[in-house]
């Protein structure tokens, strides 16, 4: 059900021509800019509105998913308004809204229109702002979480033309109680901890901060999967009620390894896992390698067919598996967004002075997880195919 949040009527009051909106996770910033971008579509006629992220999959679990829900929960909605080849929906005054991805050159330098709202600004050049700017006569919305210094705060911090908001979830009363709970156990874990410290700071205040110690920094995304690409095998990890359940593959392609986010979901039971993998084209036969601390889940998913197995768990195996991952370059496909979004976050914990403590932070690994998992049993597997079969006396 949608609801009138603090979010949307600060948001209102702004003026400028730029409205830079750094906010906390859940503050709703993208469900208070949108309705007022619906809200001008329905009362203007001709209005051209761009939404844009930095890839279709983003906007697609992003902005266009959200924008959907409120055109739903307002009944403002129309199917045959909305064309899903071009993601534009078009209203009966002739206004329209589209979505389209950043890396899309010939939109990003191709016609102007009167509305512009980039979704996580954060992610995207500023060439491509620029482009996009300069073809854009009227309002521009930029939203993001503070977790770095970027081109934002140096190119229009100061400008005549433009107001900064800052939102936290304290905004949004359309929170779930649950949430608000989550997000002010790192206001308590801030006290001792500078990585959470830090998060607080950012995902919880709105707050700039500083985005050190990330892990992984020898990735890049590619588009779609390649046609040539070779299946090595898919990493799984386990959840239900707060954590997703997540199912990755990964390719060989062109000596370079490849991953594939194809499950990321909660309230998953093992009949329901089952029915996604084979949706998602997992075979009999494929090498899945799944965490090892539910064999009961395990065994319940191979009584549909699958070959699942345990991973090892030793003792250092969670910095021996992220050592494996750091040695080669490898790839994520655009599609792979709750795993790009770990990518960017997963760092080492430090104590209380900052200094690092050479173990990650127990938080968004439920895609590193089966990574490891994965890369650490395809190891196992090479040395035991070197050693040969053991020799009976």
């Amino acid at each position: 059900m949608f609801k009138y949040t603090t979010a949307i009527a600060k948001l209102r009051r702004l003026t400028s021509r730029v409205r830079v909106v750094p906010g906390g996770t859940s503050a709703g910033k993208t469900y208070g800019i949108i309705p007022i971008l619906i809200d001008q579509a329905t009362r203007t006629p001709d209005l051209e509105i761009s939404i844009v992220s930095e890839s279709v999959p983003h906007l697609r679990r992003g902005a266009l998913k959200d924008f959907i829900k409120i055109m739903k929960d307002t009944r403002r909605w129309t199917d045959t308004h909305y064309n899903k080849s071009l993601l534009t929906y078009t209203f009966a005054n002739k206004s329209y809204i589209e979505f389209f991805s950043a890396d899309q050159m010939g939109k990003v330098k191709g016609p102007r229109r009167n509305i512009l709202y980039i979704n996580e600004v954060d992610n995207i050049s500023f060439n491509t702002y620029h482009q996009l700017a300069i073809r854009t006569d009227g309002v521009i919305w930029l939203d993001f979480n503070p977790s770095n210094d970027f081109w934002v705060y140096h190119e229009l911090k100061d400008e005549p033309d433009t107001q900064w908001l800052t939102l936290t979830y304290l905004d949004n009363e359309a929170l779930s109680p649950a949430i608000v709970a989550e997000i002010e156990k790192a206001r308590e874990k801030a006290k001792t901890s500078a990585y959470w410290d830090n998060w607080y700071k950012v995902y919880g205040l709105g707050q700039l901060g500083k985005l050190e110690g990330v892990i992984f920094d020898n990735w890049r995304q590619i588009g779609d999967l390649p046609p040539d690409a070779r299946l090595i095998g898919y990493g799984m990890d386990f959840g239900f009620t707060n954590d997703p359940t997540t199912l990755l593959a990964a390719y060989k392609w062109n000596n370079t390894t490849v991953w594939d986010e194809l499950i990321f979901q909660t309230g998953l039971t093992n009949p329901a896992i089952a029915r996604l993998m084979k949706q998602k084209g997992v075979r009999s036969n494929d090498f899945v390698v799944a965490d090892s601390s539910e064999p009961k889940s395990i065994k319940e998913i191979n009584q549909h067919g699958f070959r699942v197995r345990g991973a090892d768990k030793g003792r250092d195996s969670i910095n021996f598996g992220i050592d494996l991952l750091q040695q080669r370059d490898f790839l994520v496909t655009q599609e792979s967004t709750n795993l790009i979004k770990e990518l960017r976050t997963y760092a080492w914990a430090t104590d209380k002075t900052g200094k690092s403590l050479n173990v990650p932070i127990d938080a968004y690994n439920h895609c590193i997880d089966p990574m490891r998992y994965l890369a650490t049993a395809k190891i196992a597997k090479q040395k035991q195919k070197r050693k040969g079969p053991r020799r009976r006396n």
